[in-house]
C-alpha cells in the first residue's frame, strides 16, 4: 500500500477513536455511493454527523482542512443525502471536518464542527 494510503487509514482510525472518545457512535466508516466517499458517519444524540477526515504529514503546503474542495464537498452533500434518505433517517445532519497531521514530529487533531451545510 502506498504511504499517503496508510497516513490516511491512521488518520482515520485516529478519528474514529477520537469521536468516540467525545461520546459519538460511529454508524458506518467509508460509507460509498457513486463517486463519492464518507469517510465517518456518527450519531450523537439526535444528530447525524458526516465527517471527512484529511490527513497530512505537514503543514508544508497548507492545514489539512484547506484540501477539501467543493467538488468533495458536492459528492459528500449528495453522499450524505442518499444515505438519509435510504436509511430513513428523520435526523439534523452536520458536516464536519476532522483535520490531522501526524508525522515522527507532531500529532495534532482539530475537529470542525458545522464546516458546511447540506440544506
Amino acid at each position: 500500500m502506498a504511504a499517503h494510503n496508510e497516513l490516511g487509514l491512521t488518520g482515520e482510525k485516529i478519528a474514529v477513536e477520537f469521536l468516540e472518545n467525545k461520546g459519538y457512535h460511529i454508524r458506518e466508516k467509508n460509507w460509498r455511493f457513486q463517486k463519492a466517499e464518507i469517510d465517518i458517519i456518527a450519531q450523537k444524540d439526535d444528530l447525524i454527523v458526516v465527517v471527512e477526515v484529511k490527513t497530512r504529514s505537514s503543514r508544508h503546503f497548507g492545514d489539512p482542512q484547506q484540501f477539501v474542495s467543493s467538488q468533495k464537498i458536492r459528492y459528500l452533500m449528495k453522499a450524505a443525502n442518499n444515505f438519509i434518505t435510504s436509511h430513513k433517517i428523520d435526523l439534523e445532519v452536520r458536516f464536519d471536518i476532522i483535520a490531522i497531521v501526524k508525522n515522527p514530529y507532531e500529532a495534532s487533531i482539530e475537529h470542525f464542527e458545522d464546516a458546511f451545510h447540506l440544506f
